[in-house]
């Protein structure tokens, strides 16, 4: 008895049975008998040869775990006797799996969801997943073949391939993520830039050397930006380590204290409640010295938020008032920010261009937190091309919010 009912994906199909068997949906189906030209010659023929059972694991229909026995029809040709199977856009050829069920375990991956994960809820062997999510590389994937004029550059731990650490490579502007590299290497990143890097002109990074080598080699006189975290953090670790280095002298009780409360120290002054104003006057009263570095620190916080308001306007006055925030450290004696600005010294050309362009490598610093959830829920990737294949597909198509089965 024939079913009327349509069902997802099988519209073109003729419903013969359908019934319940185990806790499993079984339908059986098959299509509707027309004229097929012959792969070898090309006659048009309706001559049947036989017909076979083929079993289909498909997508869950009403959330049920479903399978489909497809009686297909094998024609045999009047002229040449050639004998092949009527066309379908239910399963390929030699498969198992329908078409439909496959797409959906590729999206669900693309989703983040890990292949032991997908395998249980499609009833299905994490082999077969990890089989299937191989396959996608050529077909879903869009490798960049040149980046763009303006690029971010940043490691992650991946643990992936052997390496601790990989690079990836991202499009700030556009806010996507570009490429992920095997390592953090300074030859790696370099031959990838020399192969892949022609358009680059300007290039946002962290402040390592390892990087800056590798792109000032790599390209042709490019404009480096340095991350605006990346080198302001390295006045609030001055910061830290002059607090570190006072409260040694402290009484036990204030020594934990100070400790505890070490986040009124890098708050904003304006910012601050009664009580962490209370904390903070305590124990810059105890010392000097911590006093001194405090008020650097919140030199260095002015400098920093009417650069970022003045920008390109006046990059001038910027590198004036930077040098004179230099002054104040050399006079102040607080070896701990001395050595801080002997780094901003040396990435000063890279430091003054983030206020001119304004760019940062904020957006890729979530890419990597994103990763590593990936990671985690896998709990680690051991080849690399996998793990690269699975971020760069979770980002690419994240915002694909269709599920199936």
């Amino acid at each position: 008895m024939h079913s009327n009912i349509s069902y997802p994906g099988l519209k073109d199909f003729i419903i013969t049975d359908s019934f319940m068997k185990d806790g499993v949906f079984h339908l059986h189906m098959e299509v509707e008998r027309k004229p097929h030209h012959c792969p070898s010659c090309n006659t048009l023929t309706n001559q049947i040869h036989d017909y076979r059972l083929q079993k289909i694991q498909h997508t869950n229909i009403f959330s049920r775990e479903s399978i489909l026995f497809y009686r297909k029809r094998r024609y045999v040709c009047g002229c040449c006797k050639k004998r092949f199977y009527e066309k379908n856009e239910l399963v390929d050829r030699y498969q198992r799996q329908s078409k439909e069920f496959k797409q959906s375990i590729a999206l669900e991956l693309i989703h983040g969801k890990s292949f032991k994960d997908v395998a249980d809820r499609f009833h299905t062997s994490t082999s077969t997943v990890i089989r299937r999510f191989d396959t996608i590389n050529a077909d879903m994937l869009k490798e960049p073949k040149q980046l763009p004029s303006v690029i971010a550059i940043d490691e992650y731990k991946g643990d992936a391939g052997g390496e601790k650490y990989q690079t990836i490579i991202a499009d700030p502007v556009d806010r996507r993520p570009l490429d992920i590299l095997p390592d953090r290497r300074k030859l790696t990143v370099q031959k990838y830039l020399q192969q892949h890097g022609g358009n680059v002109n300007m290039v946002v990074m962290d402040m390592s050397p390892s990087f800056k080598a590798a792109v000032s080699q790599a390209l042709d006189s490019p404009i480096i930006i340095a991350d605006r975290f990346h080198f302001c953090r390295y006045i609030y670790w001055a910061l830290d380590r002059a607090r570190i280095n006072v409260q040694k002298e402290f009484h036990d009780y204030d020594r934990k204290k100070c400790k505890r409360m070490r986040h009124v120290f890098y708050r904003p002054y304006e910012e601050l409640s009664d009580n962490q104003n209370w904390y903070l006057k305590r124990y810059l009263g105890m010392s000097n010295y911590l006093k001194r570095a405090y008020q650097l620190k919140e030199a260095y916080r002015y400098w920093f938020e009417e650069s970022k308001t003045l920008g390109d306007n006046d990059l001038v006055g910027i590198k004036q008032r930077l040098y004179q925030f230099y002054e104040l450290v050399n006079d102040s004696g607080i070896k701990e920010f001395q050595k801080a600005i002997e780094t901003f010294k040396n990435w000063q050309k890279e430091i003054l261009s983030s206020f001119a362009f304004d760019l940062h490598n904020g957006y890729i610093e979530g890419i990597n937190n994103q990763t590593k959830v990936i990671k985690r829920n896998a709990f680690g990737f051991q080849r690399f091309d996998r793990f690269r294949l699975r971020v760069l597909l979770h980002h690419q198509y994240k915002k694909m919010n269709m599920r199936v089965g």
